[in-house]
């Protein structure tokens, strides 16, 4: 079972961004899958280094998920705020992608 994980990885499994194939310019989710495995790993500032958006995203998902469940006060003006905070950090970490 241990050789079989070595030789198979998170990172084989990943579907390829078609925007930076076919045009060769990143697109807003690029780095996401990447992000999400480094977090698995444990390694959480090289997760946010590589995808600043996978914490508001992921807060948004919990948060979402749990209101599902249960009844929370706010619900809307708090799923509104992880939403705008979760594009701003996408949309900041695009723009400097681009002018760098």
């Amino acid at each position: 079972m241990t050789l079989i994980l070595s030789v198979i990885s998170p990172e084989d499994f990943m579907l390829p961004c078609l925007s930076k194939q076919l045009l060769g310019i990143e697109c807003f989710g690029c780095g996401f899958q990447r992000s999400l495995v480094l977090l698995f790993r444990g390694e959480f500032v090289a997760a946010f280094k590589m995808y600043p958006g996978i914490y508001p995203l992921l807060m948004l998902g919990v948060f979402i998920a749990l209101n599902f469940f249960f009844k929370i006060k706010y619900a809307e003006k708090i799923k509104i705020t992880l939403v705008v905070l979760s594009i701003v950090f996408i949309v900041t970490n695009y723009t400097l992608k681009l002018i760098n």
